[in-house]
């Protein structure tokens, strides 16, 4: 049930959260499964992680929660967390001790997400090309917001198994000359482009400010991700209109690399806060051409589907799947002794 239902809230209730590089998600699950007492807080707005947490919690109605899972856009690889595109950083073992739980686990926020993809619903899924999506076969994911996020999902007898990985850390590879120049700014830059330097949130904004070195100097120096998108989608702007024509197509250079590196014949999920406000701009973008073009292999990703994920906070729906004892390996973990 969602934050707007009504819920048993027993002393049992468990903390989720997911954690960007932006804004913190909070919600709790309630003894029978369900999330309630959704919230979002802006991460700039706090000092630290306990800050949001202990923020959140003055405002729940039920009793402090006793486990916690926190999906976060960071490598979960040891007991330091640090935010990929955020200044927090926390110890998982003392931020438990400090806040009083038995259990805090930390997974990837894209472990998360991939979670909750066999629990979504037809409405909340918008299909981008593509035939129908294979029983048990590989499912991918990625998605851009403040960062690239990337994962998916394999199947076991079990059930479906999340994986951790960094994937929009990848080297991007242009394909065009346009697209080896606008590299070579962004190169000179930051020393190495990967696809999160084009797939995310700023990379919009190095997108934009390689075109306008590359051909207007003089033009609106753009900061700001969601100017650059309005403009684009508004025609307002030639260089806007660019960037986001070369974002649709390089996403879809790097959804079908991970395709095929996957084999998902499961389907491409696509979350993440950027495509779902293209709406269909990006439907007639070059996305799907570039997501095909593999040569020897056009045919084998033609028949794949993709998929807009535009549910609501799907991220804390995965990170309430991962108290399933199955996953108990997935993240890293410190209980009271």
């Amino acid at each position: 049930m969602s934050a707007s239902g009504s819920v048993s809230a027993g002393a049992d209730s468990r903390l989720v959260a997911d954690i960007g590089g932006t804004n913190a998600r909070f919600a709790l699950l309630s003894e029978q499964g369900e999330l309630y007492h959704e919230r979002v807080l802006a991460c700039a707005d706090y000092p630290g992680l306990v800050a949001a947490i202990e923020a959140y919690l003055d405002t729940a109605p039920a009793a402090q929660p006793r486990q916690a899972i926190l999906a976060v856009a960071t490598a979960t690889v040891s007991d330091t967390i640090s935010l990929t595109n955020h200044a927090w950083s926390f110890s998982i073992a003392e931020t438990r001790a400090r806040l009083g739980f038995e259990r805090l686990s930390c997974i990837n926020d894209f472990t998360a997400l991939a979670l909750s993809l066999p629990h979504l619903s037809a409405t909340e899924l918008r299909q981008i090309g593509g035939g129908s999506a294979k029983p048990a076969s590989a499912i991918a994911l990625l998605g851009a917001g403040t960062g690239l996020g990337v994962s998916g999902l394999l199947y076991t007898p079990q059930g479906w198994f999340p994986l951790q990985g960094e994937g929009g850390h990848i080297s991007y590879g242009p394909l065009s000359a346009r697209e080896q120049a606008v590299w070579t700014v962004i190169n000179r830059r930051t020393g190495h482009v990967s696809a999160e330097r084009l797939l995310s949130g700023q990379g919009l904004v190095n997108i934009y400010q390689a075109l306008r070195e590359l051909d207007d100097p003089a033009a609106d120096d753009l900061q700001q991700p969601a100017l650059i998108t309005e403009r684009g989608l508004q025609d307002q702007c030639v260089l806007c209109a660019e960037t986001l024509a070369l974002f649709c197509a390089a996403l879809g250079t790097v959804a079908g690399n991970l395709a095929l590196t996957l084999g998902a014949q499961g389907g491409v999920y696509i979350g993440g806060g950027i495509v779902p406000r293209l709406g269909t701009y990006f439907d007639s973008s070059a996305f799907r051409h570039r997501f095909e073009q593999r040569g020897r292999f056009t045919a084998y990703l033609q028949t794949i589907p993709v998929y807009i994920i535009t549910a609501a906070t799907p991220a804390l729906r995965g990170a309430a799947q991962a108290f399933d004892p199955f996953y108990a390996d997935i993240g890293w973990s410190s209980r009271a002794c």
